[in-house]
């Protein structure tokens, strides 16, 4: 079984990022985390969307709520990673204008690299 490195609270706390929660029908439905690695780039982590609500645009509308908590935070890039076998996820960041680059991390469970300018 897979473990995900921890990563600080306080890395999702404002000033240096913030952890967004979306909501169903009033209930949880999906989440995102945005913080900030430099003074002007910004790292999307741990996005997800509950299985039974995929499909509905929750994942569209996640990926609009981060860019728009990076801009608050004062970022002009954002990046993020993902594994090989998240198809879906490679398909919905491609649409939203991130563009696959080369790594920049050794995370065990990264295999894809995105950049996208938030200009």
């Amino acid at each position: 079984m897979r473990r995900w490195p921890k990563i600080p609270a306080r890395l999702w706390r404002l000033p240096s990022g913030v952890f967004l929660l979306a909501r169903y029908d009033g209930r949880p439905a999906g989440c995102v985390g945005v913080k900030l690695v430099e003074a002007h780039s910004a790292e999307i982590k741990r996005m997800f969307v509950r299985h039974d609500l995929r499909g509905l645009g929750g994942g569209s509308r996640l990926v609009g709520a981060a860019e728009s908590a990076a801009r608050e935070l004062g970022a002009t890039t954002v990046r993020l990673d993902t594994r090989h076998d998240l198809v879906e996820a490679r398909a919905l960041y491609s649409k939203h204008g991130y563009v696959e680059t080369p790594p920049y991390s050794g995370s065990l469970y990264a295999d894809h690299w995105f950049t996208k300018s938030l200009g």
